[in-house]
This record gives C-alpha cells, sequence and structure tokens, in this order.
C-alpha cells in the first residue's frame, strides 16, 4: 500500500518529468521558451489529472473540458502533459519540437497536433478565443440541455501571461465575458513579471486583479504558493463561482536555474547544457539524461487521467438516454460537431430580377440572412455595435444576454478584435458564427482573421460599406487597402458579390465552406439585380465568370473585369463601346478563381485578348496579374474624401466614361 510520502515523491516526479522534457526539447531544437513551462508544471499536472474532464482516447469527445495555452509561446508545456497524459504525442515528437512537419510547432496548432484546441502565438488570441468557446458552452446547453438530460455543461480552462494581460483585445474579451457572466471561463494568470525586455516594471504596473473584479471577474490570489494541492482548491472553488474567473498565480519563470530563474534570459531562448545539468541537479534529476521519464510516472499518469476518463463513461449513459428521447437535438449536436449541414438546407436559394430594382449588397446579405438563419440552426452572429448598418440581425431570434444565452444574435459592443476571436470559439464549438463591422475596421481585427485562416476554421466576415461608396463619412471610413490586405491572406475567401443574387450565392458558399473562412465584402450604395439567369450557380466557387459578350461569338477586342457595385459600371462602359467586340467578366472571388485550372481561367480571361480594364473602388494592388502588362486599372491610389458617394466616383474616376476610355486605349495598344 503507497503511503501519503510516496505519494508526493510520485507527483512531484510527475510534476518535474513536465519541467525536464521541456527543457531538454528546447535545448534540441535550440529554440523554443524553456521558462514558463518550469514554472507551469504544477498548473498542467492538475488540470490534466485532477480537474480537467477530459479523454485522450476520445479527443474530440462533444463534452470534453476545454484547455487553451494563451501563452502559447510556452508550447512544450502542452506537448508535454500531452505526452504524458496519453495523448498522441509521441517521445519522437517532443524530439522533434519546432522542426519541419513535427507535431510539436513552436506555439500550438488547432488540426495540426490532437489535444490543442485553438491555435496560438500571437498574445491575446488564446484568452479571447477561449471566451468564445466558453459563450457557445452556455449556448449550447441552453439549446440541448433537457430538465432530464445534461449533454453540455463543460468548462474551458485558460493559462494567459503578462503579455496576454497587456494585449488590448483580452480586455475587449475579459470585458464582454463578465458582462455575460461566463462563469464556465476559468482563466490562470501566470504572473512571471518577465517578459522578453526584462522584468514586466518597465512598462506594466496595473492591478491586473482590480482591473478584472471591475469586468465582473471572480479573483483568487495564490500568491506564491501554487503547490498542487492549493492549485486544486482554488479550481474547485472557481468551478463554484457565478462569474469568470481568474486565479492569479506569483510564478517564478525558469524555476530550479541557479543561474537564469526569474530572469528574461529564461524566457525565449533555450538554458544551455551547463544550465540544464544544475537545474536539473536541482530537482535531484539525473544530469546526464536526456528526455527521461523516471520509473513509474506513465503509469501514475495513467491510473489518473482514467479516473478523468471515467466522466466520459458516465457522459455516455447519459447521451444514450437522451439519444433515445431526442434523437433530432442529439443528431443537430452531432452536426454542428461535424461542420455539416441539414440535408436539403439550400434547396430554395432565394432570387431576385431585374425588376426587383436596387439593392444594396449589405441589405441583400440582411435578406439572405434570414433565409439560411431558417434553414441553418446552428447559425449566430453580431456587430461590433453597427447592426442596424451591417444588417446583420436574425429577425425574432432573440438576443444572448447574461443568464439567458438561447438567443442568436450576438452584442459584441465596439470590440472588434475580441469579436473576430469570439467568433473563432464559437465556430471552433459547433457554430456557423458570423461577426460584422465596417471593411475599414478590418484593421482593428485583422490578427482575429488571419488565426482563422490558419486554423482553416469556417468563421465568417461581414465587412460593410466596403468602398468609397459609403460617402460622407471620408477617408477615415473608406476602405482602400483592405481587400488587398485580405486577399493576400492564404487560406481566406474573399467575396465581394455585385448584386442580390451573387450575394444570396456568396452566403451559400460562406456555409458550405468547411475548411476555410470567408470575407463578405458588401456595400452601403445600391446595386442593380443582375439577370439571374446569366449568373452561374457555382459563380462564387469558381470565382469568375463571363456575364456578357457583346461579339459574335469569337474573342473578344477587350475584356471588362469588376467586382462588387463596379460591375454595373463595366456594363454600361460596355454598352458606350458598341463598336468593339467586349466581354464584361464579373469576379466575386479573386481566391477561388485563382485556384481554378488554367484551362477555365482561360476560358474566362483568353491569353490572346491582352485588352483588358479592371475596375474596383480599392486599390489597384493584386489586379495586375489579371490585366497584364497592356491593361489598365481603374481603382484606388490614394485615401477617400468626405462626399456624396456618386461624386466621389466622379471625382476620383471610377466612372463607366472612364472604363471605356481607357478599354479603347488598351485595344489600341494591344493592335501595335
Amino acid at each position: 500500500m503507497s503511503t501519503a510520502t510516496d505519494q508526493i515523491s510520485i507527483e512531484k516526479l510527475s510534476v518535474d518529468t513536465i519541467r525536464t522534457l521541456s527543457m531538454d526539447a528546447v535545448e534540441k531544437a535550440n529554440s523554443g521558451h524553456p521558462g514558463a513551462p518550469m514554472a507551469l508544471a504544477p498548473v498542467a499536472y492538475a488540470l490534466y489529472t485532477q480537474i480537467m474532464k477530459h479523454d485522450p482516447a476520445d479527443p474530440h469527445w462533444l463534452n470534453r473540458d476545454r484547455f487553451v495555452l494563451s501563452a502559447g509561446h510556452a508550447s512544450m508545456l502542452l506537448y508535454s502533459i500531452l505526452h504524458l497524459t496519453g495523448y498522441d504525442v509521441s517521445m519522437d515528437d517532443l524530439k522533434a519540437f519546432r522542426q519541419v512537419e513535427s507535431k510539436t510547432p513552436g506555439h500550438p496548432e488547432a488540426g495540426h497536433t490532437v489535444g490543442v484546441e485553438t491555435t496560438t502565438g500571437p498574445l491575446g488570441q488564446g484568452i479571447s478565443t477561449a471566451v468564445g468557446m466558453a459563450l457557445a458552452e452556455r449556448m449550447l446547453a441552453a439549446r440541448f440541455n433537457t430538465d432530464e438530460h445534461t449533454v453540455i455543461d463543460h468548462h474551458t480552462y485558460v493559462i494567459a501571461s503578462d503579455g496576454d494581460m497587456q494585449e488590448g483585445m483580452q480586455a475587449e474579451a475579459a470585458s464582454l465575458a463578465g458582462h455575460l457572466g461566463l462563469s464556465r471561463l476559468i482563466v490562470l494568470y501566470d504572473d512571471n513579471h518577465i517578459s522578453i525586455e526584462g522584468d514586466t516594471a518597465i512598462s506594466f504596473s496595473e492591478d491586473v486583479g482590480a482591473r478584472y473584479e471591475a469586468y465582473g471577474w471572480d479573483v483568487q490570489h495564490l500568491g506564491e504558493d501554487i503547490e498542487v494541492d492549493k492549485l486544486i482548491a482554488a479550481y474547485e472553488a472557481a468551478k463554484q463561482s457565478d462569474t469568470p474567473s481568474l486565479i492569479i498565480a506569483r510564478t517564478h519563470i525558469g524555476y530550479g536555474a541557479p543561474n537564469k530563474q526569474d530572469t528574461g534570459d529564461a524566457h525565449g531562448s533555450a538554458l544551455g547544457e551547463d544550465e540544464i545539468k544544475a537545474t536539473k541537479a536541482f530537482y535531484e534529476w539525473p544530469t546526464e539524461e536526456t528526455f527521461f521519464v523516471p520509473d513509474g510516472v506513465y503509469d501514475h499518469y495513467k491510473g489518473l487521467v482514467a479516473e478523468r476518463a471515467e466522466t466520459h463513461a458516465q457522459w455516455k449513459q447519459v447521451w444514450e438516454a437522451y439519444k433515445a428521447e431526442h434523437l433530432d437535438m442529439a443528431q443537430a449536436l452531432e452536426r454542428g460537431r461535424g461542420k455539416e449541414l441539414p440535408d436539403g438546407w439550400d434547396a430554395d436559394l432565394p432570387r431576385q430580377t431585374p425588376e426587383d430594382g436596387a439593392l444594396a449588397t449589405r441589405k441583400a446579405s440582411e435578406a439572405v440572412i434570414q433565409w439560411a438563419a431558417k434553414a441553418v440552426p446552428e447559425l449566430v452572429g453580431g456587430s461590433a455595435d453597427l447592426a442596424g448598418s451591417t444588417n446583420t440581425i436574425i429577425k425574432d431570434a432573440g438576443s444572448v444576454e447574461a443568464g439567458d444565452y438561447s438567443g442568436r444574435n450576438l452584442h459584441f459592443g465596439i470590440r472588434e478584435h475580441a469579436m473576430g476571436a469570439i467568433v473563432n470559439g464559437l465556430t471552433l464549438s459547433g457554430f456557423r458564427a458570423y461577426g460584422a463591422t465596417f471593411l475599414q475596421f478590418l484593421d482593428y481585427m485583422k490578427g482575429a482573421v488571419r488565426m482563422a485562416a490558419i486554423m482553416e476554421c469556417p468563421s465568417i466576415f461581414i465587412y460593410t460599406h466596403d468602398s468609397i461608396g459609403l460617402g460622407e463619412d471620408g477617408p477615415t471610413h473608406q476602405p482602400i487597402e483592405h481587400l488587398a490586405h485580405l486577399r493576400a491572406t492564404p487560406k481566406l475567401n474573399v467575396v465581394r458579390p455585385a448584386d442580390f443574387n451573387e450575394t444570396a450565392l456568396a452566403w451559400r458558399f460562406a456555409l458550405r465552406s468547411t475548411d476555410r473562412p470567408t470575407a463578405l465584402a458588401l456595400s452601403r450604395q445600391g446595386a442593380p439585380t443582375l439577370d439571374p439567369d446569366a449568373i452561374p450557380d457555382d459563380a462564387i466557387e469558381r470565382g469568375a465568370y463571363v456575364l456578357r459578350d457583346t461579339g459574335d461569338g469569337g474573342e473578344p477586342d477587350v475584356i471588362l473585369i469588376a467586382t462588387g457595385t463596379e460591375v454595373t459600371l463595366a456594363i454600361q462602359a460596355a454598352d458606350a463601346l458598341d463598336d468593339l467586340a467586349v466581354r464584361v467578366v464579373s469576379m466575386p472571388c479573386m481566391d477561388t478563381f485563382q485556384d481554378q485550372d488554367a484551362a477555365y481561367r482561360d476560358s474566362v480571361l483568353p491569353p490572346a485578348v491582352r485588352a483588358r480594364v479592371a475596375v474596383e473602388a480599392a486599390s489597384e494592388y493584386g489586379w495586375h496579374r489579371w490585366v497584364g502588362e497592356l491593361g489598365e486599372i481603374v481603382g484606388m491610389t490614394d485615401f477617400g474624401a468626405s462626399g456624396p458617394g456618386p461624386e466621389l466616383y466622379e471625382h476620383f474616376g471610377i466612372t463607366a466614361e472612364h472604363v471605356a476610355e481607357c478599354a479603347r486605349a488598351t485595344v489600341e495598344r494591344s493592335r501595335t
């Protein structure tokens, strides 16, 4: 029979194994962050063996607790505990830390390493995405739990760093989490006082606990006492709170390193062979061994994790009873987790005809959202305090509020960056979520959009007021470079539809997407409705198509390419060029068009036709690929101005007349 002393000994060995594996992996890679894993090893041990409900045999179990390492630079902490607790992270994977194609990249990546819930790295992203996950848990519980069966009741645990606490987006997300009362969100703040440049006191002196209390969080101060039993007690207390919880732990970065503990040297570089030997001596560890796991440690972890996994077995019994009584709801939960949509959801895609008149694509989007919301129950979303302008309210669907999470409309407040990350958290948790703002304010949320693309997370980002056409608000609100910026982002589809029908197809495309986020760029000004029969059903999937040919069926003299509301200008220019054979190409999604094979691209833009003009009320950057060396671009080369939208188009020369002039000039050049 084991004694209390034996238990303490194996627990210490198990914690120190996390520390030494982390040190050795960073040293072997000659790159990484050893200090935080050394300090936080007791936290990881307590979470994975005593607090969290999880099952390495089924890492995607629906009701598992989520863990987010917002301090993503401490990735070896996560990889070590995943390895020791039986996830698909081998010792060889630890030894391949930070190497090409390894399972253990420098910062955790969702979908790349089993057990990693979300990609973290840029500070502030992890904790903000975790707010979305915690919100998703409350929203799923409100939709699917019954009086007899509780199938959703998990927690979201986060480790955040001093750097996280300094990032502005963290403040946005934490404020909203407190407002919404997300009681199943528990964050441990690793208050180690060290950043790359040295002691955090050089730039950071605020009382983080007081700030979080003001946000409406429960705050516990552990001081320097982060022994496993004290951590367990703190987590258990946090689980009883009816608000989000912050546990502040005053840790010592590089714990045990005789010359580098509590220094910036332990933060972001290998400790060095001599310092590692000295540190292992402090731990009473074999100093010549690397990647050493003492006898009994694997078995100790296995036994404790088996106890955590028992919660999964108990949940399965509840789940089977739930399925027997509520099969439709169970299938909906499973469908959301698998990113699947209801059968036949898009059978009645809305359409309009030219007789319906002009309509801003943001207004078209509003109508399509109502259709999509009826067809896809998982669709939820909101705006950064601009719902009346972005037209993104789901009608008669209620709002998500503290204590009532059953609604579908989210109110993010003026928190664009947190909104983007929270949308990612909701999408990772089984919803089809969207967040909306003006395209100009992409600047305040681009980090979250990039993270969605890296994760291949199919979040939907709605950007209205997509050009100088918004008018009088002036250049501070008129996006110029933003479409180019979005299009330069890998694994992100940017769709700028021309009218109601392209907007409907764009929404269908965004909801069908399972491995890429979609950004919809929508107009404030009206756009005439195109003939729906002229728009192919796969217009967005193909990216570009021939909307109109004025010739006799042969190759055109000139090709006019446009997106969004400028498609109408291209059509008007074609009308003015009645002595030329003109092809008008609508290119709603440059990203998917460039993914097409050469045969299709050449069928739309024949290489022999070198006379081409592109028109878009935005930066010209990126269009040269499609117009070639002889073509011209009618776009923006400066910021906008304040004035009525139509006058601004005239002022900056984005007119049908100018497009026609450029077309004639390119034809002349192509014939010489």
